[in-house]
């Protein structure tokens, strides 16, 4: 789900020249300021264009301003190679980028160091605790990007009568034609409920209960003969290109080029998108402690997650940041706001994925879902 479609174009072109004038007058605070030059940081990440992009964005300006050497490496996520390191003593990761259901299940278990929240305020003064979108700070990980499930809709075959609403999903009769749905649980079980009539805030404590559950299904019937699954992040938009659905949910950065680049007639419904979020962290006894915490400030300020927006299409944990977003990085044509989950329009209406409901209850729903599929 990270990289999105746009990693052919990416791997040919450098955007150190047009994150570098941004990023030149980001700033940080003091104390990072003053880190002695020589030492280095190691940051973990998820590899491909996403790494790629925070080393523009974060990593090389942060060595720029501390004089500290920042090494970037990758993982398949996960706490095993955590665990491993705080349990055997030997912690040479400084700063991971991780999941918030790791994160929280990492603090639980002694594995990262909590964080103290002393975290540069937005532009306007705006405090970072309000700054920050809900949910997005934790005792032992700050929120970074964030990334959302939408529809996207072939507006070509569409034609007049335009879908433009989650409940369109859902409505065979006015908006006939297959539907492409990501063959699991999460996001299809709360959309069904919310097209069913829950409110968005109800969601999860409606599915916690067999009769919601039950309900959710009910309404995935409605539809369920029309639905083609993709279990890729690159299959929805290949299901709209040859013209096998007429609407499919997908993450929004992985048809982001569809979009914004290529022109596809393809339009996003962000009507109830469900959004999640990636977070720094530091894991416990990390060599580096205090430049790991530092590199964490820096790397949430308003002004490098602006700049990240600049190069993928996720949106910014903080809410300042999205006035920040300007063109995109190879084609100054497309403006990156509009076309970010986390702007203010995009934002309004929105489900954030609950990690703690999918942690106790994702095996079990997980098992129901794959029976009802085979019904």
């Amino acid at each position: 789900m990270r990289e999105s479609a746009i990693a052919a174009t990416l791997r040919q072109a450098s955007l150190a020249a047009v994150l570098g004038g941004v990023l030149s007058g980001a700033g940080g605070s003091a104390a990072a300021q003053e880190t002695v030059t020589g030492e280095s940081l190691v940051v973990v990440s998820w590899g491909g264009i996403y790494a790629r992009s925070q080393q523009e964005a974060f990593l090389e300006p942060f060595t720029k301003m501390s004089g500290l050497e920042v090494i970037s490496e990758d993982y398949r996520g996960g706490l095993r190679e955590i665990r491993a390191q705080v349990q055997g003593g030997d912690v040479y990761w400084d700063v991971v980028d991780i999941t918030p259901g790791d994160a929280e299940a990492a603090c639980e278990e002694g594995l990262l160091e909590r964080l103290p929240l002393l975290l540069p305020p937005a532009p306007d003064g705006t405090s970072a605790v309000e700054d920050f979108l809900p949910g997005t700070l934790q005792a032992c990980a700050v929120g970074s990007t964030v990334w959302s499930t939408v529809l996207a809709v072939d507006s070509d075959r569409a034609g007049e009568n335009q879908p433009d609403k989650l409940a369109d999903l859902f409505n065979l009769a006015d908006f006939p034609g297959r539907r492409g749905l990501r063959k699991t649980p999460k996001v299809n079980l709360e959309w069904a409920l919310i097209a069913d009539g829950v409110p968005a805030d109800e969601v999860y404590e409606v599915l916690a209960s067999n009769a919601g559950v039950a309900r959710a299904f009910a309404k995935l019937d409605t539809i369920k003969d029309q639905i083609v699954w993709w279990e890729s992040g690159d299959e929805p938009g290949k299901l709209l290109d040859r013209e096998a659905v007429i609407m499919t949910s997908t993450y929004s950065s992985r048809i982001f080029n569809d979009v914004a680049v290529e022109k596809k007639p393809y339009s996003l419904i962000w009507d109830h998108q469900v959004w999640d979020v990636d977070l720094w962290a530091v894991p416990k006894g990390a060599q580096n402690k205090e430049q790991a915490i530092e590199f964490v400030r820096f790397a949430t300020g308003t002004v490098p997650l602006a700049s990240f927006t600049k190069a993928m299409p996720y949106g910014p944990a903080r809410r300042s940041a999205n006035a920040l977003a300007g063109p995109y990085a190879l084609a100054e044509d497309v403006e990156m706001g509009p076309l970010l989950p986390t702007s203010e329009e995009n934002f309004a209406v929105s489900l954030r994925s609950s990690a703690a409901f999918w942690s106790q209850n994702g095996e079990e729903l997980v098992e129901k879902f794959n029976l009802w599929v085979t019904r």
